[in-house]
């Protein structure tokens, strides 16, 4: 129906027009009978449609999001916020969190991923923090037509587009290309800032009579009711659905930083609270906002917000997620004092609303009330449901034998393996990021993970982003632990001890028994692993209904991490170094070929039961590699991860294009083996006596890093034989050719 001619309350039950917006017949049920007692009218099923909707309340996920490991010493603010806090030292707190804009870029590729950028930076900036890096994590599927291509390039073309145009640097991240991801796209941001502690703000609207400051650019047709749109199971009838789609400007975002921060750092005393408005827009920043605060109402004059079209309903003006939006509450008194600090950086600013006694949400409209529900309803009542789990029939009764590859000749295979997409230098992706602006970027894009500078002190961030949807779906528990490992051997790898995880749960129907399974299962593994890693979740992001014509994603959780760097002299990058370096394999390789790029690479698909993985010793792993770091006895280190032993070899030649004489006691095979809590490391000649007492019988010797610029392995039943400047070739043009 259209909204200019919205139904009535009658004609919504009736018609069950509510199910259009996402509500089910329960829910409406709930609102009419529990919560107003009374029909709601259009405008109301608008606001419980956004706010009930998973996006906005994680009514599937909220019983598997409580399991998750959230406490820690460092731990300043955790989830429940815009983003999450922790303690750095000296009055310092890094702020940081991950979003998805899966849908979205979907059917609109350039808008969803600028706009995924947007909203992740303007949670960092509503804590008080300034932003200093992004990330971003992607899946596609493998580009095989000229569409597929452009779909590709559009993603990361809004990516670059909003980063580089608002100052941000992106350092980082991960690309992998797999068919499950056909029709939806994983596009996952994740933003990092650094802030004082004393100047931490939160999203609450308190105080009766207090104003509520409507800032940014004017609200428009774009994004209405995305909430609910993101929420909903994809098909080839929501292509069509562009209207769902927000559309950014980077430069507003960048004056509305500016304005925020100034108001928090210079202007504290006249703020209450601030956030921002991003999904379910004015509804879920105002409501979230006054529910809070607790003990308060609401009160908003729709006629008083900028907007960018004539004849907007109540409806659109609620539900709209126009960008570059912030919602403050400001002391009475201090309104003018305010708006002026944004007058000053260009920002349009005005007073739409305040705070109320009692504990109702109300919207006036025309000088007619449109609305009139509940605070708490909207943002803190929605119903939860715990969905039943089953194991899907695809884990039941596998065979549980390892993968045996088919090597004749090791190094064609090595070669082929450079050249596979999830391997593949991801260089044309991010050679479009402006990865120094800020200039505080010291290790960019390329290596286990990024290092950001905090300025002024001996100390750097460590960030990087990290999953594997195959091994989650062949075993859900052990695949998110080894997901929040392999996060952890990077971090560790660059020098950094882990301080705590954001997270992006890309999964399918929760409806599904056997897909909420995969959800519930990845928890379960991810939580082991935070607690043994002491890294806590402090923030993160809950997508489902990640299926394309009931055809679900693998289980994809992303896990972005960040790790503290203590001392800038402890910076360690994955490329050799040094002529006459000892090359040592740190941790047991084992077989590990069900769900690895081997397995894909000659088969096709992924089977069997998924590789052993011991997690109490990948931390003891990880723990003699940081203490090799801090004594200084390592001049390279890099995980092993996706392709194998053989594949992080290779990578490690490229850096200073130096090459190795190596010799191992494993079969040309066990150098694709993807066997987890492992890492290839160099030592200079002077130190391999106390590195081998570190690590007594955990690591093994292979040889040394020479000057000849080859790549020679000898194993049990065959070698690797190859000029690195060739090795180097194929893995660096892989991707940028196939995108052509």
């Amino acid at each position: 129906m259209d909204q200019t001619t919205e139904a009535t309350p009658e004609q919504i039950r009736d018609n069950k027009l509510y199910k259009s917006m996402g509500l089910t017949d329960h829910e409406y049920g709930l609102i009419k009978d529990d919560v107003l007692h009374r029909l709601p009218n259009y405008t109301e099923v608008g606001l419980f449609s956004g706010m009930w909707s998973e996006h906005c309340s994680y009514k599937n996920s909220k019983p598997v999001l409580k399991k998750f490991f959230t406490k820690g010493k460092h731990v300043v603010k955790g989830p429940g916020e815009g983003a999450g806090i922790i303690d750095i030292g000296d009055n310092q707190g890094v702020v940081f969190k991950a979003e998805s804009h899966n849908h979205p870029s979907a059917v609109e590729p350039f808008q969803g991923a600028t706009t995924g950028v947007g909203g992740i930076l303007r949670d960092i900036f509503s804590m008080g923090a300034r932003p200093i890096a992004s990330m971003d994590s992607l899946r596609f599927a493998e580009p095989k037509t000229d569409a597929d291509k452009y779909f590709i390039q559009q993603i990361v073309a809004g990516i670059s587009a909003y980063g580089n145009c608002i100052g941000i640097p992106t350092v980082g991240g991960d690309t992998a290309f797999d068919d499950a991801y056909a029709h939806n796209p994983l596009v996952n941001v994740m933003s990092v800032g650094l802030m004082d502690l004393d100047k931490i703000e939160v999203g609450a609207a308190a105080g009766v009579g207090n104003s509520i400051i409507y800032v940014g650019h004017k609200t428009g047709r774009d994004g209405i009711n995305g909430a609910s749109f993101a929420s909903f199971q994809f098909d080839s009838e929501h292509e069509s659905q562009r209207s769902a789609v927000q559309v950014g400007d980077p430069f507003e975002e960048k004056l509305v930083m500016e304005g925020c921060l100034d108001v928090i750092n210079n202007h504290s005393d006249s703020l209450v609270g601030i956030q921002d408005m991003g999904a379910a827009g004015l509804v879920s920043s105002s409501a979230e906002m006054g529910s809070k605060a607790g003990g308060n109402g609401m009160e908003l004059n729709l006629d008083l917000v900028p907007q960018r079209e004539a004849g907007m309903s109540a409806f659109e003006l609620m539900l709209s997620e126009s960008q570059e939006r912030m919602l403050l509450c400001v002391k009475a008194g201090h309104e003018d004092e305010v708006l002026k600090v944004f007058a000053d950086h260009g920002v349009n600013a005005v007073v739409i609303g305040h705070v109320t006694e009692g504990h109702n949400y109300k919207l006036m409209h025309h000088g007619k009330l449109v609305a009139d529900v509940p605070v708490d309803s909207l943002a803190s009542q929605a119903p939860v449901y715990h969905r039943e789990s089953e194991m899907p029939e695809h884990l039941k009764n596998v065979d549980t034998n390892q993968y045996q590859p088919k090597i004749t000749n090791p190094t064609e295979t090595l070669k082929e393996m450079l050249s596979q997409l999830t391997i593949a230098s991801k260089e044309s992706i991010y050679e479009t990021y402006d990865t120094q602006v800020q200039t505080n970027t010291i290790v960019a894009p390329g290596s286990d993970a990024a290092v950001v500078r905090v300025r002024h002190h001996d100390k750097a961030l460590a960030i990087t982003t990290d999953v594997n949807g195959r091994y989650l779906y062949l075993n859900p528990r052990e695949g998110g632990a080894m997901a929040v490992a392999e996060a952890a051997r990077n971090i560790v790898a660059s020098g950094a001890v882990p301080l705590g995880i954001t997270d992006c749960l890309n999964f399918g129907n929760p409806e599904k028994p056997d897909q909420f399974y995969e959800l519930d299962q990845a928890v379960m593994g991810m939580t082991e692993a935070c607690e043994k890693f002491e890294a806590p979740v402090i923030s993160g992001n809950v997508s489902l209904n990640n299926e394309y014509d009931n055809i679900p994603i693998y289980p994809t959780p992303m896990v972005g991490m960040v790790g503290l760097i203590k001392g800038l002299d402890h910076i360690t990058t994955q490329d050799f170094k040094h002529a006459g370096d000892a090359v040592y394999v740190v941790g047991k390789t084992e077989p590990g070929f069900n769900g690895s790029q081997i397995q894909k690479m000659q088969t096709g698909n992924i089977s069997g039961k998924l590789f052993d993985f011991d997690l109490d010793y990948e931390v003891k792993i990880q723990k003699l590699v940081t203490a090799a770091i801090q004594q200084k006895l390592l001049n390279s280190a890099h995980d092993i991860s996706e392709g194998g032993l053989i594949t992080a070899i290779a990578e490690s030649t490229f850096g200073n294009q130096l090459g190795v004489d190596l010799t191992a006691d494993l079969t040309v095979a066990d150098f694709f083996s993807e066997s987890q809590s492992r890492f290839i490391v160099s030592v200079p000649q002077e130190k391999q006596a106390e590195f081998e007492q570190l690590v007594g019988n955990d690591a093994q010797k292979l040889g040394k890093v020479v000057d000849d610029n080859h790549l020679f392995v000898q194993a049990n039943d065959g070698y690797f034989d190859i000029d690195v400047d060739k090795a180097f070739g194929i893995w660096k043009g892989a991707l940028s050719c196939r995108l052509k």
